[in-house]
């Protein structure tokens, strides 16, 4: 077991079934990304499973690039996780829960060609400050608004 991993969880206010479908859908990830890194989805949109690649429009600061991924880890409306060629994952684990689900997202380097380079590069404090505004902006999305109205 490895330590080399960071990850937060957020309680939100939808069936795990809802969440998992956006985070299947890679057309949807810019939307929910508290990293402000993710622009946009390359290629064809797919409904993701064990084995999908999807491409993604990247930008950190100023500079745009793209990014290639592939799903290592899958299971329907529980667990997905992407790597790219770096190895590292980005993990989402769902718990179902009464009223929601639980959303655990993590960074993990423990596969990574280069743990070291990520380390002294200081992305596993970067990404948790990421991953917490990710799963905030998540349960955002997922928040139950109350009708106008009805003071009295």
């Amino acid at each position: 077991m490895s330590d080399r991993r960071v990850s937060a969880t957020r309680f939100v206010a939808a069936p795990a079934s809802e969440v998992f479908a956006l985070l299947q859908d890679p057309s949807k990830h810019a939307l929910f990304d508290g990293s402000g890194m993710v622009q946009s989805s390359r290629g064809e949109t797919t409904r993701l499973e064990m084995g999908s690649r999807f491409g993604m429009s990247m930008k950190m600061g100023p500079l745009p690039y793209r990014m290639s991924n592939r799903v290592v880890e899958f299971e329907q409306d529980r667990l997905i996780a992407w790597a790219h060629f770096g190895k590292h994952r980005w993990r989402y684990e769902l718990t179902p829960l009464e009223g929601g689900c639980e959303v655990t997202e993590t960074f993990d380097w423990s596969t990574a060609r280069s743990p070291k380079f990520i380390e002294r590069a200081g992305y596993p404090k970067a990404n948790l400050r990421a991953i917490e505004a990710t799963l905030d902006r998540l349960a955002a999305m997922f928040a139950v608004s109350e009708a106008p109205g009805d003071d009295a």
